[in-house]
């Protein structure tokens, strides 16, 4: 059975942080055990964040995909952290960094990579791609999942 006993948000009601920065990315310990590391997937289809310029809100569909080494993102902590972003006015290329970094910086993770698929703003979408270095080897990537955007095609 996993510790849970030093987590503050799974299990109990936890407002939305204001902001990415206020936001407690929690973790649980991961035994890895024998063979090529597992990969774990969080996909975000409806993340939503501000237009730094105009206050506008900007969609995107976030997947992040990583090889935990010794810790796990617990996802309740990582729903609340990716929903304050609501609130938060930045450019799609810093909103995918930052994620990419907090995870990094709570899981110490053996790899990580984050897609960010940004829906179009002036008729432009911007995907953005960010990652730690090399895949472990032997891990199986998948495919990201996600379609490159066609508009009405």
């Amino acid at each position: 059975m996993t510790d849970a006993k030093n987590l503050t948000q799974l299990g109990k009601h936890v407002e939305t942080p204001q902001s990415p920065e206020q936001a407690v990315l929690e973790t649980v310990p991961f035994q890895r055990g024998d063979g090529p590391p597992p990969i774990v997937r969080f996909t975000c289809p409806e993340f939503t964040s501000l237009c730094p310029v105009t206050g506008q809100p900007d969609f995107a569909h976030i997947v992040i995909d990583y090889a935990p080494d010794k810790t796990l993102v617990e996802s309740k902590s990582l729903k609340l952290f990716m929903t304050s972003f609501r609130n938060h006015g930045a450019f799609h290329e810093e909103c995918t960094v930052m994620i990419g970094r907090r995870i990094v910086e709570a899981t110490k993770p053996l790899w990580l990579r984050v897609g960010g698929y940004w829906f179009p703003r002036g008729g432009i979408p911007i995907d953005v791609f960010w990652q730690t270095g090399a895949p472990p080897k032997d891990a199986w990537l998948p495919d990201t999942g996600v379609a490159p955007y066609r508009g009405r095609g």
